[in-house]
C-alpha cells in the first residue's frame, strides 16, 4: 500500500469535551498525511498537513496558522490523540505499527492468540474459520479495538488512552477508502492565506479538548 484516503466520522470524548466530526484523511508513505476537519458548511474546521517532517495546520475559520510543531503534538491537541503520520496510518490501516516485527506468540483459550511486536505493541487476534482476525492491540499508553472488518481494512477503530486523566476514548468509522490512488505532492501542503495569524502549541493545547477552558 502506497498511498491511502478515507473518511473518518469520529465520536466519543477527549478530556472535558465529546468529540463528533467528520475528516477526510489522505496518507503517502513513509510519513505524509493530510487531515481536513469537514465542517457543516463553509471552509473546512482545520487542516493539517505533514510531509517531511515539515508540519502546517490551518484554521480556516479563524485565520489563523501554526508551524514548527510535530505532527503528533498538534493532533493530540486537537483530538488528544497524539500519533504521526506513519503511527496513524498503521492503525487505521489495521497494521498497529508502522513496521509489525513479531517477537513472541501464544495462544489462548476459545480460539484466541496474541503476538508481540518489537517496540511493545501486542496484537490480539481472534480465530475466525480458517483465518485470523484482527481484534484488538496494545501500544505504549493505548489500548485500540476492531470491532469490525471490510475486507482487507477495518470498518471502525477505537482508541482508549491508559491515562485515565486523559479520558480519551474516540471511535473512527471508516468509510471510502482508496489505496494506491495517485495523489500529487501538493495534497501535502496547505495554502495559507498571507493575512493569517500564528497561534503557538500551547495556545492550540489549552483551547482544545484537553486544555483548560
Amino acid at each position: 500500500m502506497r498511498t491511502l484516503t478515507t473518511e473518518l466520522a469520529l465520536s466519543g470524548r477527549a478530556g472535558r469535551q465529546k468529540l463528533r466530526g467528520r475528516v477526510v484523511a489522505g496518507f503517502a508513505r513513509p510519513a505524509s498525511m493530510r487531515l481536513e476537519g469537514v465542517a457543516p458548511f463553509g471552509p473546512p474546521a482545520f487542516i493539517l498537513a505533514s510531509r517531511q517532517e515539515m508540519t502546517v495546520l490551518l484554521l480556516p475559520r479563524e485565520s489563523r496558522v501554526l508551524r514548527g510543531a510535530r505532527a503528533e503534538d498538534i493532533l493530540g491537541a486537537l483530538t488528544g490523540v497524539s500519533f504521526g503520520p506513519a503511527d496513524l496510518l498503521a492503525i487505521l490501516a489495521g497494521c498497529v505499527v508502522p513496521a509489525p516485527q513479531p517477537t513472541g506468540g501464544r495462544l489462548h483459550g476459545n480460539g484466541w492468540a496474541s503476538i508481540d511486536l518489537m517496540g511493545g505493541a501486542t496484537l490480539y487476534l481472534q480465530k475466525r474459520g480458517n483465518a485470523w482476525q484482527l481484534r484488538a492491540a496494545r501500544r505504549p499508553g493505548w489500548q485500540i479495538e476492531y470491532p469490525a472488518w471490510s475486507g482487507m481494512f477495518p470498518q471502525s477503530v477505537r482508541l482508549q488512552a491508559d491515562d485515565a486523566a486523559l479520558m480519551v476514548d474516540l471511535t473512527a468509522v471508516i468509510s471510502q477508502v482508496e489505496t494506491n490512488v495517485d495523489l500529487d505532492e501538493n495534497a501535502f501542503a496547505v495554502n495559507v492565506p498571507t493575512d493569517a495569524e500564528p497561534i503557538t502549541l500551547d495556545e492550540l493545547r489549552a483551547n482544545g479538548p484537553l486544555g483548560e477552558r
